[in-house]
């Protein structure tokens, strides 16, 4: 029997419960909403699998490639209980070699501001440069962006965001941030012109996004004004680094 729709806050809309997926190996079992959240999200890898499908539907090769840490077998086992648990929907179409693209659903997308207030804590408590061993992926604070940086409403326009790949091993990377009625919502390799466009190396992003960061050493053009007032709640947030941080 299907459960009845269960109101939502008083943005509107109802929503029905999908079916339960099967058991989860370590549940809390613990009748709370915290509780029942964790069980859904809780695991290794999910929430950073919501962020990296924020910008869109990925194929698995790309998840793969955005989260290098991630075993093929455990990133394969987490997309399907994801799935299960109604976080993404997976798509799947006639081609050769055989494609699959992975999107978030509005269950998952809902989770966007909750990554955005763990993002703060992490900048207010842990942030610091690049550690030895760790992964730089910049694209990844980027697609924090739809829960991470909230413009006044009259704040609208587009940001195109292009990291310059020269002295990597990464082709060039190119986001957009689109302003509207006080949300941001973030595509990759977008087609045409944008208001404002910010361009930087690897190296300087870093700099940028760092603790100490700005946007001096990056090329702006365009809009400046909006440029600033969307990436600034980026170098803001790095910028209120405590002295606790590691």
């Amino acid at each position: 029997m299907s459960q009845p729709p269960v109101p939502l806050p008083p943005s509107g809309g109802t929503s029905i419960i999908p079916p339960a997926p099967p058991p989860k190996r370590h549940p809390y079992d613990q009748w709370s909403p915290d509780a029942r959240a964790l069980d859904l999200v809780g695991d290794k890898w999910t929430l950073l699998i919501i962020r990296d499908l924020a910008a869109g539907p990925r194929r698995f090769v790309e998840l793969q490639r955005v989260l290098p840490g991630i075993s093929t077998e455990q990133l394969r086992s987490r997309l399907n209980r994801m799935v299960a648990d109604g976080l993404l929907t997976r798509q799947r179409f006639r081609e050769v070699p055989p494609r699959v693209d992975y999107e978030l659903t509005e269950r998952s997308r809902d989770l966007m501001p909750v990554l955005g207030a763990l993002a703060r804590w992490g900048y207010d408590w842990t942030w610091s440069g690049p550690r030895p061993g760790e992964n730089v992926n910049l694209g990844a604070i980027f697609r924090l962006a739809p829960g991470l940086v909230s413009p006044p409403s009259d704040v609208e326009g587009t940001v195109d965001l292009l990291v310059d790949g020269r002295g990597t091993d990464e082709p060039d990377r190119l986001f957009r941030l689109e302003s509207q009625d006080g949300h941001v919502e973030i595509t990759e390799s977008p087609d045409g012109e944008a208001d404002a466009f910010v361009s930087g190396t690897h190296v300087e992003w870093i700099r940028a996004l760092g603790p100490d960061g700005s946007l001096a050493e990056l090329d702006v053009r365009g809009d400046r004004m909006l440029a600033e007032a969307l990436l600034g709640s980026f170098t803001s947030a790095a910028g209120r680094r405590t002295p606790q941080a590691a």
